[in-house]
């Protein structure tokens, strides 16, 4: 505790407030528990005498109580200094996530859709199904007709043809007679996919996406199921000039210009 000098003017609950004592009566009750007894306050304060202020924090107003440990730094400062340190870390934190952002994009560039005819395999099977959109009815990649075999696959699209055991046995499932069926069950979405482009507001997936199955499995894209086409990276790098040599009836670098207006690649 400490003592304060009282003032003319001053009141219980000028003091209390001035020293951040939780209240009037509060201070009243400390300073008469430990005067002496010709000191005794009553509810008015006479300037001249001493009153004892607390500094135990069961005295202090919550937002004001001091901590030994911390060398006399209030809560209240403590409280600001926790505020800057969230605030840097959320702002890293966004800065972290539109970096990874960028480099999610990165890591599609000349890779190609997954089409409906494509087939995918998990790393604890042993057959490779086709897909099954079921998400939309809307986007063919690089087909004309519509066909259904063209169909985008989406985040959504996590079942397979056949739907019954798509991937024949399962590794992580043996038993004396042999590996048991496997009883495919998504966790969840497709992860890695293209969040650029969307179908129905859903991202399209790539050759690297992948899909976990809750026994533990791991699903990949073992085909994308578009007609192989000579890459981007590969067509923009390409010399015209020698290109001409080889084929002098075509304009390659016409085609070059021609070839970024291709979708069917993510890029």
């Amino acid at each position: 505790m400490k003592k304060y000098l009282i003032q003319t003017g001053d009141s219980l609950s000028s003091v209390a407030e001035r020293f951040s004592v939780k209240d009037a009566q509060t201070l009243r009750s400390f300073h008469n528990t430990h005067c002496p007894l010709e000191d005794l306050l009553g509810y008015e304060l006479v300037p001249g005498k001493q009153l004892l202020i607390p500094e135990d924090a069961q005295y202090l107003k919550e937002d004001e109580k001091t901590s030994d440990t911390l060398n006399g730094y209030s809560d209240k400062i403590l409280s600001e200094d926790k505020k800057q340190d969230l605030q840097q870390k959320e702002e890293t934190s966004k800065k972290q996530e539109s970096q990874n952002s960028i480099g999610r994009s990165e890591l599609h560039d000349g890779k190609y859709f997954v089409v409906q005819k494509g087939r995918c395999q998990c790393n604890q099977g042993f057959k490779y199904p086709k897909f099954k959109v079921t998400s939309h009815q809307k986007l063919y990649w690089n087909d004309a007709h519509g066909q259904p075999d063209y169909l985008a696959v989406t985040e959504d699209d996590t079942q397979f043809d056949p739907v019954a055991q798509p991937f024949g046995q399962c590794k992580l499932k043996p038993s004396s007679g042999g590996y048991l069926p496997c009883v495919y069950a998504p966790a969840g979405k497709w992860t890695k996919i293209y969040e650029n482009v969307k179908v129905m507001d859903r991202s399209c997936v790539t050759e690297i996406s992948e899909l976990m199955c809750t026994s533990g499995g791991k699903i990949t894209i073992l085909k994308h199921g578009q007609q192989s086409e000579p890459v981007k990276s590969q067509v923009a790098k390409a010399d015209a000039q020698e290109q001409h040599v080889y084929n002098p009836i075509m304009d390659f670098q016409r085609f070059q210009e021609e070839f970024g207006s291709n979708y069917g690649m993510a890029w």
